[in-house]
């Protein structure tokens, strides 16, 4: 899709979140404080994601700033498994 939309201007990218403390999967990470702690365990950052952790990546991607990045799967993930 990268280089079909490309001749528009349009970019094209993927942002592939970490384990997020939300509804998803019924609450799990949020609502387990055993998986969250195992989770916790497995990243640099410490801790399971929250949904404000998002955010910020998908509008720097829609910023003019970012306009060379594309093609690309951006993990946000605070560093799980590395």
């Amino acid at each position: 899709m990268a280089k079909e939309l490309a001749p528009r201007r349009i970019a094209v990218n993927v942002v592939a979140p970490g384990a997020i403390q939300t509804d998803f999967s019924g609450g799990i990470v949020r609502d387990n404080p055993e998986l969250n702690k195992r989770i916790a365990d497995m990243t640099a950052l410490g801790r399971a994601g929250l949904p404000d952790d998002i955010g910020p990546m998908i509008a720097s991607l829609l910023s003019e700033d970012n306009r060379w990045v594309n093609a690309q799967r951006i993990e946000v993930s605070g560093g799980m498994a590395i």
